[in-house]
């Protein structure tokens, strides 16, 4: 599973019971049925950016959709098993296992994506690292996108707290992937903070 990295003991439990065959053929069904698989994608382009980390990349669905598409794309995840599933998809993103709460890659990006509770399966206590972590990674101007239940141990308001403190200004928030407005509490959202851009030249000579 996890080597001697650091996880959750909910993580640990959701392993041992999740079956990575089944967890991968479940959107290929999904997409045979018609419905749409690459809201995440889609959302992630809109925003714009070349060079786009998955912290919390999982077997590479995200990553690899992502590379497809033309980004430069690095997947991050503290899973042995499920990393390597996602190196066997493509070759074309740069895959590392490691732990988001203490990782040092050595470029910034574009944009940092969570798909799909990272937060809830992050060893507790490690949250706002992980955020924190992620905002440094970040060019200036750059965004954090993350997409959660609204469930115990994460919730909006803890979130929203981690990115204050790590710098980020809340940018926009959605019900859903596919951009449904939040307009009433639901049971999950799509957040999107962003990194202060870096002052102009004339803004430091004031």
């Amino acid at each position: 599973m996890a080597g001697d990295l650091h996880v959750s003991d909910r993580w640990r439990r959701w392993r041992q019971q999740v079956d990575l065959d089944e967890y991968d053929s479940r959107w290929d069904r999904m997409a045979a049925a018609g419905a749409s698989v690459d809201d995440e994608a889609e959302l992630v382009c809109r925003l714009g950016g070349e060079r786009i980390l998955d912290a919390g990349c999982g077997t590479g669905r995200l990553a690899v959709e992502l590379a497809r598409r033309g980004r430069s794309v690095v997947g991050v995840d503290n899973d042995v098993d499920m990393l390597d599933r996602a190196r066997a998809r493509s070759e074309h993103v740069s895959w590392v296992l490691a732990d988001l709460a203490t990782m040092e890659l050595p470029a910034a990006f574009d944009l940092v994506v969570m798909a799909g509770d990272v937060l809830h399966y992050v060893r507790p206590g490690d949250e706002s690292m992980v955020v924190s972590n992620l905002a440094r990674h970040l060019k200036p101007g750059g965004h954090l996108v993350s997409g959660a239940s609204l469930a115990e141990p994460v919730q909006l308001t803890h979130y929203d707290n981690w990115c204050r403190a790590a710098g980020l200004a809340a940018v926009e928030r959605y019900a859903s992937w596919s951009q449904a407005p939040y307009d009433r509490p639901g049971h999950y959202a799509v957040s999107i903070h962003q990194r202060p851009a870096a002052p102009t030249r004339a803004g430091r000579r004031r």
